[in-house]
């Protein structure tokens, strides 16, 4: 009959068994690194930096935007009376330099017959284009101009690739620092709760007189500091939590988490032993991936623009084009045929050309200095990828090292409190034992921690973590 009523209450009612709340999973470094990729405000900002390299782009095509061009003349005193009107369409042709043009004049009046805006009554169509054949042939301005704004739309790449492996650097990094702070916390508050658990043993002792009362107040002395130590990782926890916040935020509107400690994960990830036989490979995937070494080759592409630029100023200017024109209706001056078609040819030559010369040497010295940075660069993603390999190491013999520090440590304190037991030692010993044992274990979360910061700066220095496209 009482297990038939086990499930009921007094009334006969069936009573549901309170279901244990469910412990929030643990945050993992993916979800940080996502939420970079898609709210982190300075990555959002780094990203437009693509929108200003495209409007860059436009702003250059501009200058080949067809031209309306009008205007016209009128004699306000003087033998002719004669005025003349005209509205002419031009288009900057994107290749070698030239334009076409076309409209439509008209002039009234008395005019004399040199004057080449002369028509007849119904006006006359005109066409024509211009063609540089030295100067401005294979590049001018407008073309430099936008060629450079192209090359500015690949450097937003690397730009925000160098900014994204930044952030997620600091974003790693912060996250295991905070991993580290709530291990941190949970050490020191096991190491509270065994001072807390001895005290009421202790109490109970002294009641009974088998303990001097100094005995019960310094180990209260001691939960007091050990108290204070929990505060002050609480503190760290929380500080860490903040910081991590700035990395990990909400979906829709981007704003900061500041995660719970119960989403602490208990253990770190696994951690292999760098293996040296790879280091030489990922030297030279850096050398590939890394933001760096590209940039400073478009700088060099842009710059090559600029040279070239100026060599072509060097060059004379000979321009030649042709104007055909078209009178419409009957009624035109006896002079004039129907159809005419008109070349025209110009030469310019600068005879100092100082300018030229001068873009020519600034150019060249810019040239020369990229390449040596280039030089340099390549040097410097070696080292950094040598350098960070090598922490990594270090990090890992250190973590190798604790552990044994922690093993060593337990089995000391295991020691004392057995011979606590038989009456072998005091209360003070122990006390120191178990000191020890607990800055063996935070020294083994700290060599953690340090062991996958170490990872985090190797990864970056290899660009492993870049994206084969940045962008939205």
């Amino acid at each position: 009959m009482l297990v038939l009523c086990a499930g009921l209450d007094l009334h006969g009612a069936d009573k549901p068994a309170p279901q244990p709340k469910p412990r929030p999973q643990a945050l993992l470094l993916s979800e940080v690194l996502a939420s970079v990729q898609g709210q982190y405000p300075p990555y959002l900002a780094a990203l437009i930096e693509m929108d200003m390299a495209n409007g860059r782009v436009r702003q250059a095509l501009g200058s080949f935007d067809l031209n309306l061009n009008a205007g016209g003349t009128a004699s306000l005193a003087g033998y002719y009376d004669g005025n003349t009107g005209y509205a002419m369409l031009e288009q900057p042709l994107p290749f070698w330099g030239g334009s076409v043009h076309g409209g439509y004049r008209l002039s009234s009046g008395y005019l004399p017959n040199y004057n080449k805006d002369r028509t007849g009554v119904d006006g006359e169509t005109v066409i024509g284009f211009k063609i540089p054949l030295l100067r401005d042939g294979t590049i001018d301005r407008r073309r430099a101009a936008l060629w450079q704004a192209q090359i500015d739309q690949e450097l937003a790449d690397p730009i925000i690739l160098r900014q994204y492996l930044d952030f997620i650097r600091a974003a790693g990094i912060s996250y295991y620092t905070w991993v580290a702070a709530g291990q941190r916390l949970t050490l020191a508050e096991e190491l509270l709760r065994v001072a807390k658990d001895r005290d009421n043993a202790i109490a109970e002792q002294v009641r009974k007189g088998a303990s001097a009362p100094v005995v019960q107040i310094d180990n209260r002395r001691l939960v007091v500091s050990r108290e204070i130590a929990v505060v002050q990782a609480q503190r760290r926890l929380q500080a860490t939590a903040i910081e991590l916040s700035l990395f990990y935020r909400t979906r829709d509107t981007a704003e900061p988490i500041i995660p719970a400690r119960s989403r602490v994960p208990s253990t770190f990830p696994a951690h292999p032993r760098p293996d040296d036989a790879q280091m030489t490979a990922d030297i030279a995937k850096a050398a590939i991936f890394r933001p760096e070494i590209r940039r400073i080759e478009l700088l060099m592409e842009k710059t090559g623009i600029d040279r070239r630029l100026a060599k072509n100023n060097l060059l004379p200017s000979l321009d030649v084009g042709v104007e055909a024109g078209q009178f419409l209706g009957e009624n035109r001056p006896k002079d004039l045929e129907r159809n005419e078609v008109e070349a025209k040819i110009e030469f310019k030559l600068p005879l100092q050309r100082r300018e030229a010369k001068g873009r020519m040497d600034m150019a060249d010295a810019t040239l020369a200095r990229l390449e040596q940075e280039r030089l340099f660069t390549r040097d410097k993603i070696s080292a950094d990828v040598r350098d960070s390999y090598s922490a990594l190491d270090a990090a890992f013999d250190t973590l190798r090292m604790t552990r044994l520090n922690v093993d060593l440590a337990r089995q000391l304190e295991q020691a004392e409190t057995e011979r606590l037991k038989q009456g072998a030692t005091d209360l003070l010993a122990l006390q120191i034992r178990e000191q020890a044992s607990f800055d063996a274990r935070v020294l083994e979360v700290d060599a953690l921690a340090e062991y996958f910061r170490a990872q985090t700066n190797y990864r970056a220095a290899m660009a492993a973590d870049a994206p084969r496209k940045v962008g939205r």
